[in-house]
């Protein structure tokens, strides 16, 4: 399997809604071990199929905490707390000058319940707090076609957009 590249800010596809994955093939299995191995390389905590260019509803998530990698295929936020939690996020695909990701407070559900299907096709359901409820709504966003950015005040979000065109 080729090297996956990794879609930057301003590249259409990661707009675009993903598709469901109809069936659990080992093109994807294999796409989500090299997404894995993409994560870690690029000391990310998530990584979702958009950001390499494939327009189906898979992701790969770390917990930062335990380290527990999850392929997840087909997920969905079946729940969200009411309660919210200013975090920073930055994205592997909104890089700055240095390359490296541009972060900003972000205002996010605390907590998230979970349903998806992993490598095996089995059913998964989690409850989700603190950083791992952040990353997976952060991925799940980018199956939608959102990026954090999305969620910034006009001010802020140009102050991120500035840091990634000094970049280009």
């Amino acid at each position: 399997m080729n090297k996956l590249e990794m879609k930057l800010c301003g590249d259409l596809v990661l707009r675009e809604k993903c598709e469901t994955v109809p069936e659990i093939t080992p093109e994807i299995l294999s796409i989500l071990d090299e997404m894995v191995k993409v994560m870690h390389e690029q000391n990310g905590v998530g990584l979702a199929a958009p950001q390499v260019g494939f327009l189906q509803r898979f992701l790969v998530m770390m917990n930062p905490d335990t380290k527990e990698v999850f392929k997840m295929i087909n997920p969905k936020i079946i729940s969200r707390s009411p309660k919210t939690c200013k975090m920073e996020e930055g994205c592997l695909s909104v890089l700055g000058p240095d390359n490296m990701p541009v972060y900003s407070d972000v205002v996010r559900p605390e907590s998230v319940e979970v349903e998806w299907f992993d490598e095996n096709g089995q059913g998964m359901r989690a409850k989700m707090s603190g950083s791992p409820a952040r990353i997976v709504q952060h991925e799940c966003d980018h199956l939608e076609g959102i990026l954090f950015i999305d969620y910034l005040s006009p001010i802020k979000r140009e102050m991120v957009m500035r840091k990634v065109r000094r970049r280009k």
